[in-house]
């Protein structure tokens, strides 16, 4: 299917093109690795859509480079924009650890008070005790959160891992769901 505009704005539609099915295959590919089926499947239907009419139209009109620069120029832009778009969908639940030296009490109450489930260890640091916070939460939390801990110790150390699976539901939370996220939640 090739596109019927002007052969002028053709290497802009597949600049734009590439652009929109790159992005979604970033944000398709972090929705497979967290295990979100029907969103995955939807975002790769209308990627391989656009994909399909992309390169129908390179192909089509190879005697035009300047069509294979939009393409590859669509492809680099899209993984930057597909990956802004993923950092601030910020799908999943993280594990974040807060070592502090004397304040981590005050920090895990604050927490708590927001709705935070927080489990307190007492350690051992090079410099002596510590107290180690322990956290699981929505990923869309976790630089409030880390804002937080820092604001009461600016010296603790914040230490973030993406969760593949936790068998707790991570409710009530900082961040209630009740945007248009709350849909691509896996229920």
């Amino acid at each position: 299917m090739t596109l019927s505009i002007p052969l002028a704005w053709l290497p802009l539609a597949i600049f734009l093109a590439r652009i929109t099915d790159v992005s979604l295959g970033t944000v398709r590919t972090i929705a497979v690795v967290k295990g979100r089926i029907l969103i995955a499947s939807l975002l790769g239907f209308v990627e391989v859509l656009i994909w399909v009419i992309a390169v129908s139209n390179v192909v089509t009109r190879l005697d035009q480079p300047l069509n294979l620069v939009a393409w590859a120029a669509g492809f680099a832009v899209g993984n930057a924009v597909g990956i802004f778009i993923e950092r601030k969908l910020a799908l999943g639940d993280v594990v974040m650890r807060v070592i502090s030296r004397g304040q981590g009490a005050e920090i895990a109450e604050r927490l708590r008070h927001l709705g935070q489930r927080v489990t307190e260890f007492e350690g051992k640091g090079r410099s002596g005790p510590v107290q180690l916070l322990y956290l699981v939460m929505d990923r869309v939390d976790a630089d409030r959160v880390e804002r937080i801990a820092r604001t009461i110790d600016n010296d603790c150390v914040v230490v973030s891992e993406d969760v593949r699976h936790s068998n707790i539901k991570l409710r009530p939370m900082m961040t209630p769901r009740t945007d248009w996220r709350s849909l691509l939640k896996r229920k």
